[in-house]
């Protein structure tokens, strides 16, 4: 079995930071892409930022030059620096990993179960 754990939102002002963890255990073989994804009230969820496992980066439109996501392969964890929040930054953020179990040779996605951003003054 596979776990991926979130931590790290809150509430916090307009232009203010906030920095989410995600760490992965179980029996893990090998993480492909670690990411995360939000999904606000109402809305579908959506992609924010991922990296592979050599360390390149994608983001959403939305989030480019505030967000920043990093990885530390030897502790199985991806984090997410969010700098100069907006309201609309609001939603759960859920952690995402495609991972390869010792169990089964092949990835599968598998994801947290979310934390609550909220930004607002």
């Amino acid at each position: 079995q596979v776990q991926l754990v979130e931590s790290g939102g809150g509430l916090v002002q307009p232009g203010g930071s906030l920095r989410l963890s995600c760490a992965a255990s179980g029996s893990i073989f090998s993480i492909n892409v670690m990411g995360w994804y939000r999904q606000a009230p109402g809305k579908q969820r959506e992609f924010v930022a991922d990296i592979t496992s050599g360390g390149n980066t994608n983001y959403a439109d939305s989030v480019k030059g505030r967000f920043t996501v990093s990885r530390d392969s030897a502790k199985n964890t991806v984090s997410l620096q969010m700098n100069n929040l907006k309201p609309e930054d609001t939603a759960v953020y859920y952690c995402k990993a495609i991972i390869r179990t010792m169990s089964r040779p092949y990835n599968m996605d598998y994801w947290g179960k979310g934390t609550l951003v909220t930004v607002s003054s």
